[in-house]
């Protein structure tokens, strides 16, 4: 049982006050490398810094893996390439090297490249040659594998003359004698058949091997559905070229759900919660930029309506009623379509029933809700014409804001925009509109 990474952290801050550095080593000493990962992620800047220098390039090696880019482009900002290949060419795993070299600033990465050893780079630009962000660029290329025509006894001696197996190893690959992938050798299998059985009687040939090309969000589904823990990862001419594991595939998950909470906010899953004020505010500017556009296009259509409020006083208090209840409807719509993308659910064939059901739904809440409020309207107001305003418009703002939930995700991804990013901007401003002509308009012509 380790030690929980949050009340060293406490410590480690008293230690660089003051000034007792040398009792850290003891402290971390003790320390999974991904729990001082952690100490350092949740640290500022300064203390980071600080005690990253503090550490050997050997323990350097060991947590480097575990920093997001952001946090890992800080801290070696100001190295040297020949400093930076010192620490990362203890990595083991390709694809943690190969993630830790794209993580750098651009002017550094073809630099350290070229002071890697051999070995080392020829790992890594075996990887490069993948987008990271599928099958490809999260694989290891650390494989065991083995001909068909072996004996189980075979298999096991040379698993033997190992002095480590790969980690997450739960098979073995059978490739035939140019190196194409053939199926998998279960290492239970290993264990419980007679030695003299030969590999191609006791493997599993219904396994099929994932292609390099293949999104990383796609492999996550293949991992789930078929509950693996390691999958081979094959070429165009179906040569065996890696393996990924689960440790991968609970990063990507992990990733996608940091991206999809982060970016309804217009925020970044790399960001750093100790990054800089001003790199913070730039970050965030656009954001913000995008949100006062909305805004004034909301402005600008209460502002066509002006005469109508002056009239009718109770209308300015009623109008964030409107535009709330369709942004909260369309939200709703957005998240579970977006959900059901990101899970490969939702499809041409079943994308029309959704849109549907979403449509009947916003239709019987936005009766019942309209009704509500539009016996509250009246009563408050004493005026029956303003609530029966505000009752249609809430019922035509709901129905079109579940159509834009719907409809957005698949219109912004055919053009290339993240909808887990821009869906929210749009909608927003799609609903604040409707909701604000549907009401203002009802009220102009029933007062004019």
């Amino acid at each position: 049982m380790t030690t929980s990474p949050y009340l060293p952290a406490e410590l480690l801050h008293d230690f660089i006050e003051s000034g007792t550095l040398y009792k850290i080593r003891g402290l971390v000493e003790s320390l999974p490398a991904a729990d001082v990962a952690t100490l350092l992620s949740s640290s500022p800047p300064k203390e980071r810094r600080v005690l990253w220098e503090f550490f050997d390039e050997t323990l350097q090696g060991e947590i480097i893996r575990y920093f997001d880019q952001e946090i890992l482009a800080d801290l070696l900002a100001d190295k040297t390439a020949e400093e930076i290949a010192h620490v990362i060419e203890r990595v083991s795993a390709d694809d943690d090297l190969t993630d830790i070299i794209q993580g750098l600033p651009d002017r550094l990465t073809l630099e350290v490249l070229k002071v890697l050893d051999s070995l080392d780079r020829e790992r890594v630009e075996n990887l490069l040659i993948y987008d990271e962000d599928t099958a490809g660029g999260l694989m290891d290329t650390q494989v065991i594998s083995v001909r068909p025509r072996v004996t189980i006894d075979v298999v096991l001696r040379y698993l033997r003359r190992h002095d480590i197996l790969p980690h997450t190893t739960d098979k073995v690959f059978v490739v035939d004698n140019q190196g194409k992938y053939i199926g998998v050798l279960p290492l239970t299998t290993v264990l419980i058949s007679d030695p003299a059985t030969s590999v191609a009687d006791c493997m599993k040939t219904s396994v099929d091997g994932i292609p390099a090309d293949m999104s990383e969000t796609d492999v996550a589904r293949l991992f789930e559905r078929y509950d693996l823990i390691s999958a081979a990862v094959i070429n165009q001419q179906g040569l065996l070229v890696g393996r990924i594991t689960i440790d991968d595939i609970v990063d990507v998950i992990l990733d996608e759900a940091d991206h999809s909470i982060l970016g309804r906010a217009g925020l970044n899953e790399d960001s750093d919660p100790f990054a800089p004020i001003m790199k913070t505010t730039r970050s965030r500017a656009l954001w913000l930029g995008a949100n006062l556009i909305t805004a004034f296009i909301a402005s600008a259509v209460i502002n066509l309506f002006e005469d109508t409020i002056q009239k009718v006083i109770a209308l300015a208090i009623l109008m964030p009623i409107v535009a709330s209840m369709g942004g909260v409807a369309g939200s709703q719509t957005l998240t579970l379509v977006i959900r059901n993308m990101a899970q490969g659910t939702l499809n041409a064939s079943n994308t029309a029933w959704l849109l549907r059901r979403e449509l009947a739904v916003a239709g019987l809440n936005g009766l019942f809700w309209s009704l509500l409020v539009a016996i509250v309207t009246a009563s408050v107001f004493d005026d029956i014409r303003l609530g029966a305003i505000i009752a249609f418009a809430l019922v035509i703002n709901l129905v079109v804001a579940a159509l834009s939930g719907a409809l957005l995700p698949g219109i912004l991804k055919s053009l290339g925009i993240d909808p887990a990013i821009a869906g929210t901007v749009v909608l927003t401003t799609i609903t604040d509109v409707v909701g604000l002509l549907s009401f203002l308009g009802l009220a102009t012509y029933f007062y004019a």
